[in-house]
């Protein structure tokens, strides 16, 4: 993410960036899922109903009911990366959990709706959860599919798997059209990634940091504008980030008005605003997957905003582009936002600056483990190397920065990665032709090192600041151009 959902704003960021997470990672889960199965019938599958990974379109989303909740359960006992190891009653206490959260939210809880003793036996455990789940939607019918769906969402939401998601379908504003953005207009230097998958990490204070358009455009944000409010809350409590910044990234249709306090780096003006989230128009510039120039006249500077296909090409023939008819002494590589994408991409890009290396790991839960190797096919550029990273950077980004700086290819520069980057998920399509996906094995670092939440520390820590931003100072492509000159 992801929390791993795609809105429509993300998805025509980063094109082929996956749900994650991001889903991004809320990205991730959208490229799991471009092969989608088969159509299913309107009727409710029966009970027991085994999972399958997609292989066609599928027919239209039906209604999500306990049987659907089932074979979720089983799916991920079965297939997810701990699945034969894990205590299946702690997905059932957070499911259960979910459901009398929504009863109470309604006015509508009922005495039935008291958590049955579990044993551990899965199949018992869930007879008896199954049981007393029917007893309770019996007595509030009209509220049937609602507690299905966070019955779900709270079942999967208890593996704490950041590439681990249910993907319903994505419902886009009307007349939304490619290049269009919806949301507020802005970004700030905590994305909405950060928020939903690892908001531990998110630091003060909270700023803006690019105005895409809309109505943060239209009310005269800048960048380097400090948000000290975000509808009467703080962004952050004892240094802690407060989950009203998810406010800052509204999803279509349930988006409402967001309220924001501000204050000027330049002036120290402070001021309300409110900003109402729709539709805007986005510099088409910006949504270019990968976009190089020259800096200081023989370094190539590539902007590269998710691992999509193809892109580790685009890439490597941006280079090849600035480097007709002159001397290059260095790349600098922005992944900064990037959200990931395709190991494959990954391990390409990687094998442009080293051959016959490990770049990583995919490993199940007993510890047998396939190594993944450099694709030595791939010509090498033979050019110093600097790679810009942040907390935006995740998943696949991460798989690539590990492999720099464990195999010594180049150095990071900025802040330390997202740390959302628990193995590649795969798809599984449910009887209601949605998708639930999950990693089936984690992912290591070349050296076999733990990356999930705890992200790839820089080489040179250089944060940008709210100063930075006001004044459109770029602090860490500088110190990669100081290393690259000296």
């Amino acid at each position: 993410m992801v929390l791993l959902l795609v809105d429509p704003q993300a998805a025509v960021m980063t094109a082929a960036a996956v749900k994650a997470a991001a889903a991004g990672l809320a990205l991730l889960l959208a490229a799991a899922c471009t092969a989608p199965a088969p159509p299913r019938s309107q009727a409710s599958p029966a009970a027991g109903t085994a999972c399958a990974q997609p292989q066609a379109r599928p027919g239209p989303e039906t209604a999500t009911t306990i049987d659907v909740v089932e074979q979720a359960y089983f799916c991920i006992l079965g297939n997810y990366y701990s699945g034969a190891t894990l205590d299946a009653r702690s997905l059932l206490t957070a499911a259960f959990a979910a459901l009398t959260q929504e009863l109470d939210r309604d006015g509508h809880d009922v005495p039935e709706a008291g958590m049955p003793a579990l044993t551990g036996d899965r199949k018992a455990d869930w007879a008896a959860f199954e049981a007393v789940y029917r007893k309770v939607t019996d007595q509030v019918p009209g509220l049937r599919d609602q507690l299905a769906v966070v019955t779900l969402e709270a079942l999967v939401a208890a593996l704490g798997d950041n590439h681990a998601g249910w993907t319903r379908g994505v419902e886009r504003p009307p007349d939304y059209h490619d290049g269009d953005g919806y949301g507020l207009g802005l970004e700030a230097n905590v994305n909405g990634a950060q928020v939903h998958a690892n908001p531990g990490t998110a630091l003060a204070p909270l700023f803006v940091t690019t105005v895409q358009g809309g109505a943060a455009q239209a009310a005269g944000l800048r960048p380097g504008d400090v948000i000290e409010s975000i509808n009467g809350s703080a962004p952050f409590i004892d240094g802690k980030a407060t989950p009203p910044i998810a406010a800052l990234y509204p999803r279509y249709p349930q988006a409402r008005p967001v309220r924001l306090r501000l204050r000027r780096q330049s002036t120290g003006r402070r001021w309300s605003v409110t900003l109402r989230p729709g539709l805007f128009q986005r510099d088409l510039a910006a949504l270019q997957v990968v976009r190089s120039k020259l800096l200081d006249d023989d370094i190539a500077y590539v902007r590269m905003r998710a691992f999509a296909p193809d892109s580790a090409d685009r890439v490597l023939k941006a280079i090849s582009r600035l480097r007709t008819g002159r001397m290059l002494t260095g790349v600098v590589l922005d992944l900064r936002g990037n959200g990931g994408g395709s190991p494959k991409e990954a391990i390409r890009l990687v094998s442009a600056f080293v051959h016959g290396k490990a770049t990583g790991h995919l490993c199940t839960v007993d510890g047998k483990c396939e190594t993944l190797w450099t694709d030595d096919a791939v010509q090498l550029l033979d050019l110093p190397l600097v790679v810009l990273t942040d907390r935006g950077c995740a998943s696949a980004c991460e798989h690539f920065s590990s492999a720099v700086k464990d195999l010594r290819i180049g150095r990071l520069v900025g802040t330390r990665t997202a740390g959302v980057i628990s193995g590649p998920a795969q798809p599984y399509l449910l009887a209601d032709n949605t998708t639930l996906a999950f990693p089936t094995r984690h992912h290591l670092g070349p050296g076999r090192e733990v990356i999930d939440r705890i992200g790839v520390p820089p080489d040179h820590h250089v944060p940008l600041t709210a100063k930075d931003a006001a004044a459109g100072r770029d602090p860490a492509l500088a110190k990669a151009l100081t290393l690259l000159h000296e």
